[in-house]
């Protein structure tokens, strides 16, 4: 088994950026690894944005959860992301998310599925 894909987390500028210079407010997004699937370091501080980029169906997308100290999970599970649609998740609380290893696991089942991470200053 190969590990996951691990995303760059992309930070905004803030309120106080300098945003005089081109292309610095922009962020990418990165086609989901349907075999190694996706991860990221988690702070509490991730949001996941996910867009479909296929114009001719909807395709779910799956957010792992674990055990809070309550022992409650909450998996986002086979979220169908419609055709040429958006959706945002997060922030993702340490405590239910972040798994043994650190991370928040993410994975799609369709390669016109994109990723993008973005850490909340």
């Amino acid at each position: 088994i190969m590990p996951r894909i691990t995303h760059a987390v992309q930070v905004p500028l803030g309120a106080y950026g300098d945003y005089g210079s081109v292309n610095v407010a922009d962020y990418v997004y990165l086609a989901a690894d349907t075999v190694n699937k996706e991860e990221v370091v988690l702070t509490g501080k991730e949001l996941l944005l996910v867009r479909n980029a296929d114009g001719a169906g909807a395709h779910p997308i799956t957010i792992t959860s674990v055990n809070d100290e309550f022992g409650r999970t909450g998996n986002v599970a086979s979220y169908s992301i419609g055709i040429s649609e958006f959706a945002m998740f997060g922030p993702f609380k340490q405590p239910g998310w972040r798994q043994t290893d650190g991370k928040l696991y993410f994975e799609a089942d369709n390669v016109n599925i994109e990723f993008a991470v973005i850490r909340l200053p």
